[in-house]
């Protein structure tokens, strides 16, 4: 795959978008540094492309969306994972935020449902250079196989917390969820305290597509 040029104007740009996320509240200077290393005019259609570094989402394939900078970082930074962290990220879109974990030196395990993102994204991240682990199923079960996990990020709106991926958290351990039925959901942190005892806490107002349960297979 031949990817897009990253032009000094594309850096330009990126630096701007990490200025206006510090003043949005970003506070992780990890973050912000993986955020730079990863070109979001990549992630997106050529007609989006000299939108890239603005605050919005955009439309990618099978009526997904790449999400708003700001989320992508407020998300990464309430997940507070360390470098070599064993990492589920549920819904791996356009790859974006995929890539951004890999960029924090994360071991990523990525699940997508739509076969259409799957591929690009696959093939995308590969030609970046960043090698997480992608799969091809439903979100809701996880992946039992690589549990437990050190966090777990999901990127579309559930409506309700997924008990299947509680499981997979280990003691410790942190999930970053947007919950709710429609258009908008809650940021929740749930983070594992004990085999049996979760904590939660309440981050604001959120905007993701639904997650959909069963509609693909391992």
């Amino acid at each position: 795959m031949q990817l897009p040029e990253d032009t000094y104007m594309h850096k330009g740009q990126r630096r701007k978008l990490l200025d206006d996320l510090r003043s949005m509240g970003i506070q992780s200077e990890a973050v912000l540094d993986a955020m730079n290393r990863v070109p979001r005019h990549f992630f997106l259609d050529s007609a989006f492309s000299q939108f890239a570094y603005s605050n919005k989402a955009f439309p990618i394939a099978a009526g997904q969306t790449i999400s708003q900078p700001h989320t992508v970082a407020k998300q990464t930074e309430l997940l507070d994972a360390r470098p070599g962290d064993n990492i589920l990220e549920i819904g791996t879109g356009s790859g974006y935020q995929c890539a951004v974990l890999c960029a924090l030196g994360l071991k990523v395990h990525s699940i997508e449902r739509q076969k259409a993102l799957f591929d690009s994204s696959g093939v995308l991240l590969k030609a970046m250079g960043w090698k997480p682990f992608l799969y091809y199923g439903d979100g809701y079960k996880g992946k039992p196989v690589f549990a437990p996990f050190d966090g777990i990020i999901i990127t579309c709106g559930a409506p309700d917390i997924p008990q299947a991926l509680l499981g997979q958290l280990k003691v410790g351990g942190r999930m970053v969820i947007p919950v709710g039925d429609g258009e908008t959901q809650r940021m929740w942190t749930i983070e594992r305290i004990s085999e049996l005892e979760f904590t939660k806490k309440d981050h604001g107002c959120a905007a993701f597509v639904p997650m959909l349960e069963a509609r693909a297979r391992d």
